[in-house]
C-alpha cells in the first residue's frame, strides 16, 4: 500500500489515499505501527483520505493520534490533505471543501508551479460553551477559570476548535515542564474525552509563543487547532489582536479571529517523503 509523509510546521503524519487503495480494517493498530518512531516510519499519527460520504464535500479526512485514538480533526493535517488532493490529481482545484470530525471545512491552496506550498483554512467558529468542549465546569464559558493540578495551580481557557483545548497561559514557556503537566492536564478529570493542551506565553500584541501537549501524541512541533485555540483564547481575553503569529516548535502560523466569525489559519504544508506499506 502506498502511503505518502507530510508535515505542517513539524506536525507529521502518515498519510493513506483511500480513494485508490482498499485501506486495513484495523487503522488504530496501523497507526500505532507506523507512528513508532524507532520501528515504524515516524510519525504523530495516521490521516486516511477519503471519498466524501456527504454532498458538496471533495474528501473526507479520518485521523488516529499515535496511540491509535481517532481524534476529530488537526489543522496542520488537513492542510496537507488539501496539498494531497491536488498534488495527486484528486481535486485540482484552489478552492475545496474537506468533511471532518468537526464538520466541512473549507481550504483556500496557494499554488506554485503545480504545487502547494501554503494552505489557508477555514476552521470555522471557536465553540465556548463547556458541554461544547467538552469539560465539566458549570456557566456559559470556561475562560481564565482556576484549575488544580497536584500541587500546582494554573488559570486555563477552554474552548473547542472542533476538539478540545485547555489553554494556560505562562512565563518562561521555553523552559516549562510540558511532559509533566501536559498529561496530568489531558486527563483530569474535568474533561470527558481528554483534551489537547497549550502553554503559552504572550510576546506581543500580535505573537504567541505555544507548545502544546497534543492528546493522544504528546507534545508535537506544532498543532493547528491549537495554535487557532490560543490565539482566540488570547483575543478573547484582551492579551492579542488579530492577526496573531503563532510560533509553534516547527515554525510559525498566522492566525485571524473577530469575535464573532470564524477563525482562519495559514501555515505550510510539506510533503517528506513516499513509500510503499509492507505486512
Amino acid at each position: 500500500m502506498h502511503f505518502v509523509k507530510m508535515q505542517g510546521c513539524g506536525n507529521d503524519y502518515v498519510y493513506l489515499d483511500g480513494f485508490r487503495d482498499k485501506l486495513p480494517a484495523d487503522l488504530p493498530a496501523l497507526a500505532r505501527r507506523v507512528s513508532d518512531r524507532h520501528f515504524g516510519i515516524g510519525s504523530d499519527g495516521l490521516i486516511a483520505v477519503l471519498p466524501p460520504s456527504v454532498p458538496g464535500a471533495d474528501a473526507r479526512m479520518r485521523m488516529w493520534n499515535a496511540d491509535g485514538s481517532e481524534s476529530e480533526m488537526c489543522g496542520n493535517g488537513l492542510r496537507c490533505v488539501g496539498k494531497l488532493l491536488y498534488e495527486s490529481g484528486l481535486a485540482r482545484r484552489e478552492d475545496l471543501r474537506v468533511e471532518t470530525g468537526a464538520g466541512i471545512l473549507r481550504l483556500h491552496l496557494t499554488v506554485e508551479g503545480g504545487r502547494v506550498p501554503r494552505v489557508r483554512i477555514d476552521m470555522g467558529m471557536p465553540r465556548f460553551r463547556p458541554e461544547e468542549v467538552p469539560v465539566d465546569l458549570p456557566g456559559e464559558e470556561a475562560i481564565d477559570v482556576p484549575l488544580a493540578v497536584g500541587d500546582a495551580g494554573f488559570r486555563m481557557s477552554c474552548l473547542s476548535m472542533g476538539n478540545p483545548h485547555a489553554v494556560i497561559q505562562v512565563e518562561g514557556v521555553e523552559a516549562f515542564p510540558v511532559a509533566r503537566q501536559g498529561p496530568r492536564i489531558e486527563n483530569h478529570p474535568l474533561f470527558p474525552r481528554r483534551t489537547n493542551v497549550e502553554f503559552v506565553e504572550v510576546r506581543s500584541r500580535h505573537e504567541l509563543r505555544l507548545r502544546t501537549w497534543e492528546r493522544g501524541a504528546g507534545e508535537t512541533m506544532a498543532c493547528g487547532t491549537g495554535a487557532c485555540a490560543a490565539a482566540v483564547a488570547g483575543i478573547r481575553r484582551g492579551l492579542v489582536e488579530s492577526p496573531v503569529t503563532v510560533r509553534v516548535n516547527g515554525g510559525d502560523l498566522t492566525i485571524r479571529w473577530t469575535p464573532g466569525g470564524s477563525v482562519t489559519k495559514e501555515g505550510p504544508a510539506v510533503t517528506v517523503f513516499e513509500g510503499t506499506l509492507t505486512d
